[in-house]
C-alpha cells in the first residue's frame, strides 16, 4: 500500500483554490483519472491501489459514477478561478483502469469533455494489464476518444515475472499489443530490470521480445525496493537478494543501445520513442511542471502552482463526495526554494535539458565540471542547456547534488 500522503495545509470543504491563484490560459491542461483497483498487489509496487479484500465498504462498480461527481467539482472550482481549459492531455492510470468495463472509462472520459472539452488531437492513454485486454475492449475503448494504450509487459521471462508477482505470461503481452494496434491505438510497453533473480540475458530476452512487438513507445523502470512492500520484506528476512546497482547500470546501458539501434530516442530518463510524435506527452507535462488535475482517491493535483493532493482510501473519498465535499486532504505552494528545486529534479531528466539560465550562480559554476565529468553534453551546455549524457543518465541523481547544493 502507499505511503502516508504529504504534509501540508488543510484543504477546504469546498475545494476552492486560492483567490491568488492565476491561471494561464494558453497554457495545456492535463487530466489524470486514478482507477485505484487491482486484482493482485504486485509485491514491488507502492501506488495507491486495492484489492477486492481490501476495499471495505467502497464499491468497484459505482466508482465511475463516484469519480464523475469529482470531475462536476473539478469544473465548479476552475471556473471561478479562471478561463476553463480543454484537456490537451488525459491518461488513466491506476491500479488497473482496464478492470473497470470500458463503457464505464468511456463514461468518465465523456465527463472530461462535457465539462472541460477535450481538445483537437489530443492524446488520451489507458493503462492497461496484458490480462485485461481483449479485441472488443480496445475497440470500444478507441470508439468512445481513448488514441493510446500503455500495457504493463514488465518482463519476458516466466520466473521474472513470478518474482514481481505479475500473473500474466508473455504470451497476453502479444495478444494484448494486436487487439490495440487492431483498434487504432497507439501502443508503449512498461518494462522493469533488476528483480531478484534476473540475469543480464533474461533482460536482453525481455527487450528482444519488446522490440518484437513493435511498439511505438518503450519505459524501461530499474526496480526500486519501497518501504511496506512485500518485497521490501522478503529482502529483509534474507529471502531474496536487493539489487545489484552495477547490474542495473549494465542493464540501462544494454536497453539504451538496443532501443537506440531500434530506431527509439531517448527523451527521458526511463523513456524512448519512435520519434517525437510518440512521446508520451501526459508525461512530459509533470516533468515541464505544467497544469493537471489528478482525479480519484489518492491522485494529486497541479494547477497555477498551488499543489493538492486527495484522501487515499476509495471509501473516504465516495464519502467526501457523497456529501458534497472535496476529497482534497490537503495543499501546499512551494516556496520559490523548492520550486528551483523542483525544476532541477524534473527537467533534467528530459532530452531538452534544463535551461543554465535557470540556476543559481553557484549551479552554473558547477556545470563545466559536471561537462568535464562526462556527465553533462558539453555542445548543448554552450548552447545553454544542461542535457545529461548516457553516464550522466545513469548517475542522474549525482548531477542534480551538484547543480542544488
Amino acid at each position: 500500500m502507499a505511503g502516508p500522503l504529504p504534509l501540508g495545509d488543510p484543504a477546504p470543504a469546498d475545494g476552492r483554490l486560492p483567490a491568488q491563484i492565476r491561471i494561464d490560459p494558453d497554457a495545456d491542461f492535463g487530466v489524470y483519472l486514478h482507477v485505484p483497483f487491482c486484482r493482485v498487489r504486485c509485491g514491488y509496487c507502492d501506488f495507491n491501489t486495492y484489492t477486492s479484500g481490501e476495499l471495505r465498504g467502497a464499491r468497484q462498480d459505482q466508482y465511475a459514477d463516484t469519480l464523475l461527481h469529482e470531475i462536476a467539482l473539478g469544473r465548479e472550482v476552475l471556473a471561478e478561478a479562471g478561463p476553463i481549459r480543454p484537456a490537451s492531455t488525459v491518461f488513466f492510470g491506476g491500479g488497473t483502469p482496464t478492470l473497470l468495463p470500458a463503457g464505464d472509462l468511456g463514461r468518465m472520459l465523456d465527463g472530461v469533455r462535457t465539462a472541460f472539452g477535450i481538445a483537437d488531437g489530443a492524446e488520451v492513454t489507458v493503462e492497461a494489464n496484458p490480462d485485461t485486454v481483449t479485441p472488443a475492449v480496445a475497440h470500444e475503448l478507441a470508439a468512445s476518444g481513448v488514441t493510446r494504450m500503455s500495457i504493463g509487459m514488465q518482463s519476458s521471462v516466466p520466473h521474472v515475472l513470478a518474482a514481481l508477482d505479475r500473473t500474466h505470461t508473455p504470451g497476453n503481452v502479444r495478444t494484448a499489443v494486436d487487439a490495440a494496434r487492431d483498434a487504432g491505438l497507439d501502443v508503449s510497453v512498461d518494462l522493469i530490470y533488476g528483480a531478484p533473480g534476473e540475469t543480464l540475458a533474461d533482460w536482453e530476452a525481455s527487450l528482444d521480445a519488446a522490440l518484437a512487438l513493435e511498439s511505438d513507445h518503450i519505459s524501461a523502470y530499474a526496480l526500486i525496493i519501497e518501504d511496506g512492500t512485500k518485497l521490501a520484506r522478503q529482502i529483509k528476512r534474507g529471502e531474496v537478494p536487493a539489487p545489484d546497482d552495477d547490474l542495473q547500470a549494465d542493464m540501462y546501458e544494454l536497453a539504451d543501445a538496443k532501443l537506440a539501434a531500434a530506431g527509439f530516442d531517448w527523451y527521458e530518463v526511463s523513456n524512448w520513442s519512435r520519434g517525437e510524435h510518440h512521446r508520451s506527452r501526459h508525461n512530459l507535462a509533470y516533468w515541464r511542471g505544467l497544469d493537471w488535475w489528478g482525479f480519484g482517491p489518492g491522485a494529486h493535483s497541479h494547477v497555477g502552482g498551488l499543489r493538492w493532493w486527495n484522501v487515499k482510501h476509495p471509501a473516504a473519498y465516495a464519502q467526501r463526495l457523497a456529501t458534497g465535499s472535496s476529497p482534497a486532504a490537503g495543499r501546499e505552494t512551494p516556496d520559490p526554494d523548492a520550486r528551483a528545486l523542483e525544476r532541477v529534479l524534473l527537467e533534467s531528466r528530459i532530452r531538452e535539458g534544463l535551461a543554465v539560465d535557470a540556476l543559481g550562480p553557484g549551479a552554473r559554476r558547477a556545470v563545466a565540471g559536471l561537462v568535464a565529468d562526462g556527465l553533462v553534453d558539453g555542445a548543448a551546455a554552450v548552447r545553454g542547456r544542461v542535457v545529461l549524457t548516457l553516464k550522466g543518465r545513469l548517475l542522474a541523481d549525482a548531477v542534480v547534488r551538484a547543480l542544488t547544493e
